[in-house]
């Protein structure tokens, strides 16, 4: 995350005239970027599933062995898929929808999910939505006149105070307040009448659901319903009513009446700028139906059923409070995977072990377990100071015997599908998953990093299923990888070597697949600026 703040920085300095620069500069050293004083609002708490609502119903008949204490899943593998169940909770919602998430673009996607929690709100669905801040640089009248219905509240994780419509002057207060607004809520979560749920690794722009032109993410959600959810709610009510969360009026200034800010937004996320897409034919991946069909007719709804938990972060991580480093949801995930017995599989888009996860590495190998990692490729990852970092423990891990993949663009175009789905754009990974003695799936929006681990605040659920990690198993096709690179070492021992695979050449390369030397010694210079805790 820090690199692209400096990457972007100057840029849009440029931008500004040099007297608002040097404004902002003067009023972030005075100090003028603090808070407003913090009024706690009265708690509100999410509204329980109810068998008065189409979902709560359709959630129940999914329960076909009541009190059992499971869960039932559906995995979301295909971006379209995602999306088109997003719009179906939300326009079959009738009591609630909670929508937490750490990027909210103001893109087609973007705007299009804010209309259809706007018309939710107007149906008289009680609508919360909570956004990390650091991605809403622009967005205040667009999010205000989502804020103006009645039945709909916005407010912001951690947020911005000062000229929040430009990125440089953002830049200038985040470095001025850097020990408070380093810390971000990178949670992701969905919940529509307390009754069915979303939860993975995608945050709510283009890029994620395969809608951006330039550069596209392969991710991973779960669309649950059960005992889960109210675990996951509860949850998203720890946020909504913590202190580090603000309503977006205390922050936000706005002209106008709620009248103006009502008329903007209908004109913005008007068809012109927020095309619906496509409408989906057929089966997934998983051979389901989209959740449209499903809910039409419920009494043929088949689900997995699982042993399925949700856990988070707390909140007061963002003020750098944690009673200890047990609560964590990392330290949660390390505990999990050290259990594993026979195998363990690593699908993490930013990936740096560190010395612990190095020696837990370690001691897994000296076990006898079963080891592999997929990451992406330097070349492809939006992160690339995080792949330099990774880079250091390469030769190491190998050593050890671990499996090394990393996905590339040019490898996944290979498969015809892939190839179609991704048209002239790159591929990305950017799912978050860990299979366990292919009994556990471990999902959310955990990256294995420094920065999830220490600094941001993320989601995730625990579930126990042989079914669902067969099904991840067959969907990424991971007993026989294709779309990425192999990484192997070279005949000394202390080098690495990429093996292509998916064609019948598998060509072997001595140097980071589709990046230049320029590119990476630049990369490299780069990574001298930007410890290693804050990737």
């Amino acid at each position: 995350m820090l690199h692209k703040f400096l990457a972007s920085l100057f840029p849009a300095l440029r931008g500004l005239a040099l007297w608002l620069v040097a404004a902002g500069i003067a009023g972030v050293l005075a100090g003028c970027a603090g808070l407003p004083p913090r009024t706690p609002e009265p708690p509100t708490l999410s509204i329980a599933a109810s068998p008065s609502t189409a979902l709560g119903r359709a959630a129940a008949s999914l329960d076909t062995a009541a009190h059992d204490g499971l869960s039932s899943i559906r995995p979301l593998v295909e971006a379209s898929f995602a999306l088109d169940a997003r719009f179906e909770l939300m326009r079959r919602a009738q009591a609630s929808l909670d929508v937490q998430t750490y990027q909210l673009g103001n893109d087609k996607t973007g705007r299009l999910l804010l209309r259809e929690l706007r018309n939710a709100a107007r149906r008289g669905v009680r609508v919360r939505l909570l956004l990390d801040d650091f991605y809403t640089t622009g967005m205040d009248r667009l999010l205000l006149g989502l804020a103006a219905e009645p039945n709909a509240e916005v407010r912001l994780f951690n947020p911005f105070v000062n000229a929040r419509d430009h990125s440089a002057t953002r830049w200038l207060e985040f470095f001025g307040d850097f020990r408070r607004l380093n810390h971000r809520m990178h949670n992701k979560l969905f919940v529509a009448d307390g009754a069915m749920a979303i939860a993975g690794g995608r945050n709510l722009a283009d890029e994620y659901f395969l809608r951006s032109e330039d550069a596209n993410f392969i991710d991973f959600e779960l669309l649950m319903a059960g005992p889960v959810v109210p675990e996951a709610a509860r949850i998203f009510d720890t946020y909504w009513n913590s202190e580090v969360v603000y309503p977006l009026q205390r922050v936000a200034g706005a002209s106008g009446t709620p009248e103006a800010l009502k008329s903007e937004f209908e004109a913005a996320t008007s068809a012109v700028h927020a095309p619906a897409p496509a409408a989906l034919q057929g089966t997934d991946v998983m051979g389901d139906p989209p959740l449209g069909v499903q809910l039409a007719d419920i009494g043929r709804m088949k689900w997995m059923r699982a042993d399925a938990h949700a856990a988070a972060d707390s909140p007061n991580k963002a003020l750098g409070i944690l009673a200890s480093p047990a609560e964590s949801l990392a330290a949660r995930f390390h505990e999990m995977t050290a259990t594993a017995r026979s195998d363990v599989v690593v699908i993490s888009p930013y990936f740096i072990p560190g010395d612990e996860g190095m020696a837990r590495i370690r001691e897994g190998r000296a076990r006898g377990v079963r080891i592999s990692v997929i990451t992406n490729s330097l070349a492809d990852s939006d992160e690339p100071l995080v792949n330099i970092n990774y880079n250091r423990y390469r030769v190491d891990m190998l050593k050890l015997g671990v499996n090394l993949y990393e996905v590339s663009t040019q490898q996944l175009k290979r498969n015809r599908q892939l190839r179609s789905l991704l048209k002239k754009a790159r591929g990305r990974l950017h799912a978050k998953l860990a299979l366990v003695d292919r009994e556990w799936v471990l999902l959310g929006s955990m990256n294995l990093d420094p920065r999830s681990a220490r600094l941001n605040t993320e989601f995730g659920v625990r579930v126990r299923s042989f079914e669902l990690t067969q099904a991840l198993l067959y969907a990424y096709q991971l007993d026989d990888i294709e779309g990425v690179y192999r990484v192997v070492l070279m005949p000394d021992g202390e080098n690495v070597q990429w093996i292509g695979t998916g064609d019948v050449d598998n060509e072997v390369l001595d140097s980071e697949p589709d990046s230049s030397l320029l590119t990476r010694l630049q990369l490299l210079l780069f990574s001298w600026f930007v410890p290693t805790d804050q990737l």
